[in-house]
């Protein structure tokens, strides 16, 4: 029975809060303002389900919702946030790549090893200023499978895993906005590309340790996405050079 009730409360949720928990992701576009009736059932969770099994992704809440946030802010009521979440995580089979192995020397009798690309999370805003924002965060894993003979001839298998978050950010400018190169580089860690033209797009990207809190994996993300506006003057991206 009380599983009954929190299944029931389940399909009351939001339909996007519905399927995080039930499908681990959705792909969507809608108006700012409509992205907050599923913050608010999203935040409200844990009042109506405790169950582990029912529980949404972590970086739902942690990362996609303050990134949500962050970006509404920079955008009219009518313009479109459309957003990608896929978060069934790394350990899915068609986000894995096929094994091979690797050359090796004694006391190592093997090694295999393969990698896996996930694309988590991808976001589309159409900005206050006219330009277009597009971000996506993608976890690549590489794993290697060891084979090692110990010194008392016992053979022992270990596995190793090493991930990186890697962030793309893009700015497509409105046609002839201002562009200004700004006055210091970005971090030795980002890295930016600018294609001007009558739409300049203004490209950052970098890579982040897979290991470490989500806040402050929030917190890289934003860094990397304010890069692209250091390119155009305060409050200027909209209006066309003379």
């Amino acid at each position: 029975m009380f599983w009954r009730k929190q299944r029931a409360a389940i399909e009351r949720f939001h339909p996007l809060h519905r399927a995080l928990v039930l499908e681990r992701g959705f792909s969507v576009s809608l108006r700012r303002d409509d992205w907050e009736p599923f913050v608010q059932s999203l935040a409200g969770h844990s009042l109506h389900v405790r169950r582990a099994k029912w529980a949404p992704p972590s970086r739902a809440g942690a990362v996609m919702v303050p990134l949500l946030r962050v970006l509404a802010a920079d955008m009219r009521p009518e313009g479109v946030l459309s957003v990608a979440a896929d978060m069934r995580g790394p350990k899915v089979a068609d986000k894995n790549g096929p094994q091979y192995d690797m050359p090796v020397q004694r006391p190592v009798l093997s090694m295999r090893q393969w990698w896996a690309i996930d694309p988590w999370l991808r976001v589309r805003a159409e900005l206050r200023d006219g330009s277009v924002l597009e971000l996506s965060v993608t976890e690549r894993l590489r794993h290697r499978r060891i084979r090692k003979r110990n010194p008392r001839g016992k053979v022992k298998i270990k596995r190793k895993s090493k991930a990186v978050q890697v962030i793309s950010v893009t700015r497509r400018l409105p046609k002839d906005a201002a562009v200004r190169r700004p006055g210091s580089p970005p971090p030795r860690w980002v890295r930016v590309r600018v294609k001007q033209g009558r739409r300049t797009v203004i490209r950052a990207n970098a890579k982040l340790p897979g290991a470490q809190p989500e806040d402050r994996l929030v917190e890289g993300i934003l860094h990397v996405s304010t890069e692209p506006f250091r390119w155009t003057p305060p409050g200027a991206a909209a209006r066309r050079t003379t």
